[in-house]
């Protein structure tokens, strides 16, 4: 009989704000502004970067794709919370869980490689700019991408069949908005040690093998802008830098923050915040920073805009 209430869970309750129906509608629409806020930051910048030549260059090529993965990451997300929100909770079948919870690693860790992958571009770019196009070019930026869908869903995979072979038991229902890894973790009893190795493997493989990638680059780069006499010349090296670096500083903090930490005695609520933080904040941030931050691609936003008033 413990056997049996150890295996047979066919489903997950979302309860998050159960306790706080009134803020349901509230937080509906500020998710709804937010995820609109996304979608159109994203995809305004990927067209920005394919209908203007200028943007055609190995870093804005990157930049697609992230902006792309942004706008995935999100919807995989973001509906289920406002669904969450409206209905004041929601349920989830075992698939469905484990079918989201894939694809938000799949996404979330294609954007790790992605900017682990810039980091190198901007390292090349100041460090060796003389070699930069022979070294970024269109095979190998495109090597790069692939290299990091690949690796994001080998990752996925791993990840999901760790964390859902674990046994569940007890209540099914999860204080989140959506199918995480804290969460679920709460809910697992039995033997997992060897999955939550796996799992926990896996994490260390992602996020401090990109963050190792990143550092080293901006090592290199700050040794390089150093060198540089003026300080105007410094201060326009490193401005070509602060968009990706300010990107990969919000990014990895809070995921460093979520995952990397010891979860025993954490309240729901901080895990809440936390998890709006990285699933929709940054997602909808990152289209500004690169815009208001980047001198090509106001430039680049000024003549569409112009364009657009001929007409």
């Amino acid at each position: 009989m413990a056997e049996a209430n150890i295996t047979l869970v066919t489903e997950f309750f979302l309860v998050a704000f159960a306790k706080c129906p009134e803020w349901g509608l509230p937080l509906f629409l500020l998710f709804l502004f937010i995820y609109l806020i996304t979608l159109l930051g994203n995809l305004g910048m990927i067209i920005l970067i394919r209908m203007d030549h200028r943007l055609h260059t190995p870093m804005y090529f990157l930049l697609s794709h992230l902006s792309f993965m942004d706008i995935c990451y999100s919807s995989v997300t973001v509906p289920q919370m406002m669904d969450v929100l409206l209905e004041h909770g929601a349920v989830l079948s075992y698939t469905r869980c484990a079918a989201q919870f894939f694809l938000f690693t799949f996404f979330g860790s294609i954007d790790c490689y992605l900017l682990a992958t810039m980091a190198y571009d901007r390292y090349v770019a100041v460090c060796q700019p003389l070699l930069y196009v022979t070294i970024m070019t269109q095979k190998t930026r495109l090597s790069f991408v692939v290299g990091a869908y690949i690796a994001g869903l080998f990752s996925a995979l791993v990840r999901t069949v760790s964390a859902f072979t674990l046994s569940f038991c007890g209540t099914n229902e999860i204080d989140f908005i959506f199918c995480d890894l804290p969460p679920l973790l709460k809910l697992t009893c039995g033997d997992s040690y060897t999955q939550e190795v796996v799992i926990i493997v896996f994490a260390i493989f992602v996020l401090p093998a990109c963050m190792v990638v990143i550092l080293v680059s901006y090592l290199f780069i700050i040794v390089a802008i150093l060198r540089i006499p003026s300080a105007g010349g410094r201060a326009k090296t490193f401005s070509t830098c602060a968009s990706h670096l300010t990107a990969v500083s919000l990014f990895f903090g809070t995921l460093i923050f979520m995952y990397m930490r010891d979860n025993s005695g954490q309240s729901s609520e901080e895990d809440l915040v936390v998890s709006v933080f990285y699933t929709m904040v940054i997602p909808m941030l990152n289209p500004l920073i690169y815009s208001l931050r980047n001198k090509e691609v106001k430039e680049a936003l000024r003549k569409i805009l112009n364009r657009i008033k001929l007409f």
